[in-house]
Parts: structure tokens; C-alpha cells; sequence
């Protein structure tokens, strides 16, 4: 029904085969698109380098949000080997354990402080850095969950920052939905991905959403791949703004 055949597609926050962000590439791949790939340090690359390569990844380079030469340096590599940029894929969250485990009342102003720019200002940065990039129009995503809508016990701080990830991006849709420049995100029930681990007594929340959900079925990186090569394609060109639940309908149950 749709291609991705030439589009160019970063992918950032694959941490390993059972990341987010490696079933969208596996998607965006699969329809045809070349892919850039970022790993965070030397300690992630020998997990992440092999699944880029096997996807034929044109560009694999390290990125830490928190460097912005390594910022820079990506998007250079993107300006000068594509000349441009069509979609963007972010799937990078992270608060420090001590906050994280917590309760939102006791959060510390540095852990909230680095959980919302490592979380909320990295995908606002990339896609700034997007933005010139994608002259013709583009599809900017990143990834929440339930718990910024509703209390998902132990799901603590991320909630309120996740809430705010899905607020930034209705505004960035607005702003950039004249320039063709689509932004959303995607908000799959529990998936047991290392980044989910740190969250207390996660294998009863996966538990609880499998009974809860209509389908009875958790979200698989393949589900949330899927959607997000559709909303990639040109199919999708005049869908923007939205959170997108990839979750058996766990949503619409009261």
C-alpha cells in the first residue's frame, strides 16, 4: 500500500534487539528506506553496530544527547552524504534511579531537570536540527506511554515528563505542520525493553496490561515498527499531532 523506497530515516535509541527503535528500523528498512543509525557509547556499540549493519545502516556514529558535537556531528554526516533528512525516530528516555524510583513529590530538581532534557529537550533539539532538512516535508516521532495520560503505579516520574514529551509534540506539529513537517507520538503498552526494566515490579505491570487489554496481547516492537513506517510514508502526509496507542486498546478501558 505504501513505499519508503529513497527515503532517508535516523534512527536514535536502539539499545538493542529488543529496543523500540530497532523494530521501527526493521520497518522503515523493510519498505525501502536508507537508514541512519546512532548508538550511545562505546559500552552500546558492540550491541548496536551489528544490528545496523545487518539492516545495511548507511551511517552508524554514536550519539549522546548530551554532546552536542556528537549532535552536530550526525547531522553533518546526514547533510553530507543525503542532503537531507525524511524522517526522524526518537526513542530515548531516561531519570536517574534514585528519582525514578521515588515518588513524584521527592523528586529532586537535577533528577527531574535531567530526566526532562534527556527525555523532552532532545527530541525538541533533533528536530531543530531536522527541520532544514526536510525542505519538502518530513515525519518527526518519539515514544510515550499511558502513564502520561493516567497514575500507572511505580510508574513515578516519567509520567508528568512523558506528558510533557506529548505536549511538546502537538506544538511542534503545529508549528511545522505549514513547512509539510509531521510530528507524533507513539505510545505502546508495556514492552519488556531494557529501558522499561528499571521500573519497579515491571513484570506486573506487563501482567496486568495483558489482562486489562481488549486483545489480551502486549504491544511487540514489530507493532510499533509498523505503525511508525506508515506514518513515515506519504499515506500519512496530512496525519500530524497525535498519540498513537499501540496497545490492544489497554487505553479505552476504564
Amino acid at each position: 500500500m505504501f513505499s519508503l523506497q529513497g527515503k532517508k530515516a535516523l534512527v536514535v535509541g536502539i539499545a538493542n534487539a529488543q529496543s523500540i527503535a530497532y523494530g521501527c528500523a526493521k520497518a522503515l528498512r523493510a519498505q525501502g528506506a536508507d537508514l541512519a543509525i546512532t548508538y550511545l557509547n562505546d559500552k552500546a556499540q558492540p550491541h548496536v553496530r551489528p544490528l545496523a549493519l545487518d539492516l545495511g545502516a548507511e551511517i552508524i556514529a554514536p550519539l549522546n544527547v548530551g554532546d552536542e558535537g556528537q549532535i552536530d556531528s550526525v547531522f553533518d554526516q546526514i547533510s553530507e552524504r543525503w542532503g537531507r533528512l525524511d524522517t526522524l525516530v526518537h526513542s530515548i528516555a531516561f531519570c536517574p534511579a534514585e528519582d525514578l524510583h521515588g515518588r513524584v513529590t521527592d523528586c529532586s530538581r537535577t533528577g527531574f531537570q535531567t530526566a526532562m532534557d534527556i527525555s523532552v529537550g532532545s527530541f525538541m533539539h533533533l528536530v531543530r536540527k531536522a527541520e532544514p532538512l526536510m525542505p519538502d516535508g518530513g515525519c518527526c516521532m518519539t515514544m510515550s506511554y499511558y502513564g502520561s495520560e493516567k497514575v500507572v503505579e511505580h510508574y513515578n516520574i516519567m509520567g508528568p515528563v512523558k506528558a510533557a514529551l506529548e505536549s511538546v509534540s502537538r506544538y511542534m506539529a503545529a508549528e511545522l505542520g505549514p513547512k509539510g513537517i509531521r510530528v507524533h507520538a507513539l505510545s505502546p503498552g508495556p514492552l519488556a525493553t531494557r529501558a522499561a526494566s528499571g521500573i519497579d515490579h515491571f513484570d506486573e505491570l506487563l501482567n496486568r496490561a495483558a489482562e486489562r487489554a481488549p486483545t489480551h496481547h502486549l504491544a511487540t516492537i514489530e507493532d510499533c515498527g509498523a505503525y511508525a513506517a506508515f506514518l513515515a510514508s506519504d499515506a500519512a502526509a496530512n496525519v500530524t499531532g497525535e498519540v498513537h496507542h499501540i496497545d490492544g486498546g489497554y487505553n479505552i478501558v476504564g
